[in-house]
């Protein structure tokens, strides 16, 4: 799911009057960040230098402030049903806690949005959305949810989410004064009291549960888009001020540093994730982004895009690859990819993300080629500024943790 791109330009001047602030902002102000205007909000790019704080993504843990992403609350008797006549995936198969990534298409076919959506109560899911298409979101689910007996809310301004995420998120979050699990939820049945440190790390992959902080209400979630291990706090804006000082404080021994939307944007293209605007448009088939298994196709009913889905792309559609090369110089966004040695012809792809990877070492970059250019080994160049660079195709991600 989109953030921000590492390219924003970043400013540490007052924010303009239209922008809207996150119920972080001083605390980012006193730890000296350099701010971005993403999607009408001033965040965080970074606090004290892009590489420090990726590595400490992958090497201890990082803090992220999202509070500008969307949450939209679906609620009623047929909240499933809406959802899935709304999305590409099958939500109604979501069992309470847990999280599944989907795809809010056009009757093209195209991506509007890539969300994740949790199943919180029995007919309750809270829907992420990406900052830019917060408002899209809401009223494609409220108009698809016409017709069924389910509410649809706009809860964004009423949420902060906090991310930790890095190999010892769950040892600082483990110890974090203040927080408690919430009973009833998938706790050990061998305690009176939740135990909020095995609660923790029991908590699976794209699963949530309820907790408390300071006896004020948090929804914890292990999901993620740096390509480590973390979680997700969803809290109110006036409590989470203190859950993310009780996060750094509690860290401060483990290596915890804040960190901005730059280091966001190099761990999740490390991790070979899309970023909308970039690797995912309205004009963009899921199949072409190598998200042709997020569409269930199979499940009972309509939903919209799913003519144009059954249809498939065409042919000759282009499709996103990774790509690593050599030296130092990165592909960006934009870029013109051609035939590996060929000086005449028109492009056969376009870079739409690139960066030197802080953590292997050598330009990466994720782009759409023409299909007969999209197999593993394929060498092709980048025109960076009129110079021919050499990139090989590559298997994504390009970076994956080890795994305990």
């Amino acid at each position: 799911m989109a953030q921000s791109s590492s390219q924003e330009q970043a400013s540490s001047q007052k924010p303009a009057p239209s922008q809207k602030l996150s119920p972080l902002n001083d605390a980012h102000v006193a730890a000296g960040a350099s701010f971005t205007d993403f999607a009408g909000w001033q965040m965080p790019v970074r606090y004290s230098s892009d590489l420090a704080e990726h590595h400490a993504v992958r090497t201890a843990a990082g803090l992220f402030d999202l509070s500008h992403m969307g949450e939209i609350v679906v609620l009623g008797p047929q909240a499933a049903d809406a959802l899935d006549r709304a999305l590409a995936g099958r939500l109604s198969a979501l069992q309470h806690g847990q999280a599944k990534y989907s795809l809010l298409l056009n009757e093209r076919g195209g991506i509007l949005d890539d969300l994740v959506v949790y199943r919180t109560g029995a007919d309750r899911y809270l829907v992420v959305a990406n900052a830019a298409n917060r408002q899209t979101v809401a009223e494609e689910l409220t108009k698809r949810s016409a017709s069924f007996e389910a509410d649809v809310y706009d809860e964004s301004d009423d949420i902060a989410l906090i991310a930790i995420q890095g190999p010892r998120a769950l040892e600082i979050l483990q110890n974090v004064e203040g927080l408690g699990i919430e009973a009833g939820d998938d706790v050990p049945e061998d305690h009176e009291e939740p135990d909020v440190e095995n609660a923790l790390a029991g908590l699976k992959y794209y699963r949530s549960l309820s907790g408390t902080f300071q006896d004020h209400p948090v929804l914890i979630a292990r999901t993620g888009y740096t390509g480590e291990d973390g979680f997700e706090l969803y809290i109110a804006p006036d409590n989470a001020p203190a859950l993310w000082d009780a996060l750094l404080e509690t860290g401060a021994g483990a290596g915890i540093v804040p960190a901005g939307l730059a280091a966001r944007d190099t761990l999740r293209l490390e991790a070979g994730m899309p970023l909308y605007g970039h690797e995912l448009t309205a004009g963009t088939f899921p199949s072409q982004a190598g998200l042709g298994r997020v569409v269930v196709l199979d499940k009972p009913g309509d939903f919209v895009g799913r003519s144009a889905i059954e249809q498939g792309a065409p042919q000759d559609a282009r499709v996103l690859v990774g790509l690593q090369g050599t030296g130092k110089r990165a592909a960006r966004a934009g870029y013109d990819l051609h035939v590996r040695a060929s000086e005449e012809g028109a492009p056969v792809g376009e870079i739409t993300s690139g960066a030197l990877s802080p953590t292997l070492g050598h330009p990466i970059a994720l782009a759409y080629v023409d299909p007969q250019y999209a197999e593993a080994g394929t060498e092709l160049d980048v025109d960076v500024r009129g110079s021919r660079i050499p990139f090989t195709v590559t298997t994504l991600p390009f970076y994956s943790r080890k795994k305990n």
